[in-house]
């Protein structure tokens, strides 16, 4: 696959490749990006762009300090960043005779369904007329509690939501290593990865920037996201002009590929959500029963965390502490505690209703392919 031959990609900048801290704005460089998206969208591919770079901006446009920013400091610079990163964005690729769009995100905006719809719908939109979305998280009014935190998991929620074929990740780094680089200088680079397994979440390093939220810890999650729903992955440095450019020419980067068997939409929705509402820790014999394609039963579950209700996203643990799976819970926390460990058949007579037999049913819920691909190593060995 060639970023040319691609039918929709998202593309997802880091705030320190367009933003200089004593400087601002690096508007060569966006000029440059400006040039490269009109050449993809020249040949028919829809582009997509998250972009960093709001607090950024805004903190030197109002001469705020270096250091870690309060939380009212961060939107007040958001504020005032968002307005002159969406006009430069505008104005960039308004040379190439290509309108942009502005969408600001909350977590909720990917969390909640009928949410999650709209903004899907209004994206769409967007393509359909031919304007290039410019995404951000809306940090003048998330908070800790509720945000993304960075663009890597912001831009896999946006790729798969729209169907993308390929996931660009620009940065200050080149790829994926065995090792920070910074840090281990024997890392190794790695072209390829098949697969996210646990051997590979295990290299991710922390930030590498002031500038950025994210490191590869986050690229790695995003990863996650993008290609159990079937989309590629591309993590690339941007330092130089031209980035995608570049990538097209040979540069060095890591491809991550698609899972083969992408889940469906519904699924694709439950597999990306940051923050299941509650945990269930189940026994050996279920996490066997949901390896084979079964529904999570009453019987397997051990132990119930969190205050949620029937229908919101929960993770399901194995008793070491690994996430197995999500999906959408049958009933809510306090009813889940009382049935945990019991039969199906005895649901009622707790309860005083007839339920659902399976606390999650198999059609509400998705394997994490890196423990599912974990497990079948594990049996193959044994």
């Amino acid at each position: 696959m060639t970023l040319s031959s691609c039918r929709r990609i998202v593309i997802k900048i880091g705030s320190a490749l367009l933003v200089d801290r004593a400087s601002g704005l690096k508007k060569a460089w966006l000029d440059a990006m400006c040039e490269d998206i009109a050449a993809l969208t020249a040949k028919g591919t829809e582009v997509l762009v998250v972009s960093s770079g709001a607090i950024a901006m805004g903190r030197t446009v109002l001469d705020i300090g270096a250091g870690a920013l309060r939380l009212e400091e961060s939107q007040a610079a958001a504020a005032v960043g968002q307005i002159a990163l969406a006009r430069a964005w505008s104005e960039g690729l308004s040379r190439h005779d290509i309108v942009a769009g502005q969408i600001l995100l909350t977590l909720g905006d990917t969390e909640e369904r009928r949410r999650y719809l709209n903004a899907r719908a209004t994206i769409s939109q967007l393509m359909r007329l031919k304007a290039v979305p410019v995404i951000n998280e809306n940090d003048t009014v998330a908070t800790s509690e509720i945000r993304y935190g960075d663009n890597d998991r912001l831009a896999a929620r946006v790729a798969t939501m729209v169907g993308a074929d390929l996931l660009v990740l620009l940065s200050d780094i080149d790829g994926l290593y065995t090792a920070p680089p910074h840090l281990d200088p024997k890392a190794e680079f790695l072209p390829v990865v098949q697969a996210i397994t646990p051997e590979i979440e295990a290299m991710a390093g922390g930030a590498a920037s002031e500038l950025s939220r994210g490191g590869m810890r986050t690229k790695i999650d995003a990863g996650k996201i993008a290609t159990s729903a079937g989309c590629a992955m591309i993590i690339a440095s941007g330092k130089v002009d031209h980035p995608l450019r570049a990538i097209v020419d040979g540069a060095r980067h890591s491809w991550f590929a698609p899972s083969s068997k992408p889940v469906t939409a519904w699924k694709t929705w439950i597999a990306g959500k940051l923050a299941p509402a509650g945990r269930l820790t189940i026994d050996d014999g279920a996490e066997r029963a949901l390896m084979s394609g079964k529904s999570l039963l009453p019987a397997g579950v051990r132990a119930v965390d969190g205050d949620f209700a029937r229908g919101d996203t929960i993770a399901v643990m194995s008793l070491d502490g690994r996430e197995i799976a999500r999906g959408l819970s049958s009933y809510d926390g306090q009813e889940a505690r009382l049935i945990s460990g019991k039969k199906s058949a005895d649901i009622e007579a707790i309860l005083g209703y007839s339920g659902r037999a399976a606390m999650v049913h198999r059609d509400d819920m998705v394997m994490t392919a890196a423990r599912k691909a974990k497990a079948k190593k594990e049996s193959a060995d044994a």
